[in-house]
């Protein structure tokens, strides 16, 4: 289910600080850890995006995802990243 704007009938794209901002926090990473751990083409916009709540695609989220497993060696879930 995507949120809209009642006023506007458009779909909000900012969607405020994301959980995935407070689990970089907690590891000590920055974006540029993120994009250095990925093997897939992760930019450092796509992160910057994620920690301020921007809508991603799906596909980018997975990328987001894949990385910040990579870089804990942890195994979190898209739901614990993403509150959308």
């Amino acid at each position: 289910m995507k949120a809209f704007c009642p006023m506007c009938d458009e779909i909000v794209r900012n969607l405020g600080p994301q959980p995935i901002g407070r689990i970089m926090a907690e590891h000590g990473l920055t974006p540029h850890d993120l994009v250095a751990a990925s093997t897939e083409q992760l930019t450092h916009k796509m992160v910057a995006r994620a920690c301020k709540g921007r809508r991603l695609t799906p596909n980018a989220q997975a990328k987001v995802l894949a990385a910040l497993n990579g870089a804990t060696q942890q195994q979190y879930r898209r739901t614990d990243l993403f509150t959308y």
